[in-house]
């Protein structure tokens, strides 16, 4: 009997271990047109985002995919933290242009970063020359 309960909490342990690992990696998205700016803008620009967050590496990974640009990107970033509907400065930045979608990377985040992420309260926003301010964006979502 011992030789069972052994065997019976090993595996909860390895379970427990094999929870654990992947509850640090959340995978989210986000749906970008010109109707979530502030202020919104005429563009016919479309794109989504996955946005992968782990909270124990502090990396946050994503893959940002856009089409019907007025123009080039030539600035890509999450901004936050904010609601859907509010602005805010950039948090994360996805390099230099210029961009080609699908823009993709991965940076280090803070705690605070992370939180506001996992918490709704961030944005992906892509810029033209046309639309400084950002042409598409999306708020980030589980």
């Amino acid at each position: 009997m011992t030789n069972v309960i052994r065997i019976a909490a090993g595996s909860l342990i390895a379970a427990g271990l094999a929870f654990s690992a992947s509850a640090a990696e959340t995978k989210l998205k986000a749906s970008l047109d010109a109707k979530q700016e502030v202020p919104a803008n005429a563009s016919t620009g479309k794109g989504s985002a996955e946005i992968t967050v782990n909270d124990t590496t502090k990396e946050v990974s994503w893959s940002v995919t856009y089409e019907g640009l007025s123009g080039d990107a030539v600035a890509a970033h999450i901004h936050g933290p904010a609601a859907a509907g509010a602005n805010a400065g950039v948090v994360i930045n996805f390099g230099m242009a210029p961009f080609k979608s699908p823009i993709t990377g991965k940076a280090t985040a803070t705690d605070a970063q992370i939180a506001d992420i996992l918490a709704g309260r961030t944005y992906v926003n892509i810029h033209t020359a046309a639309n400084k301010g950002g042409e598409i964006r999306g708020q980030i979502s589980k």
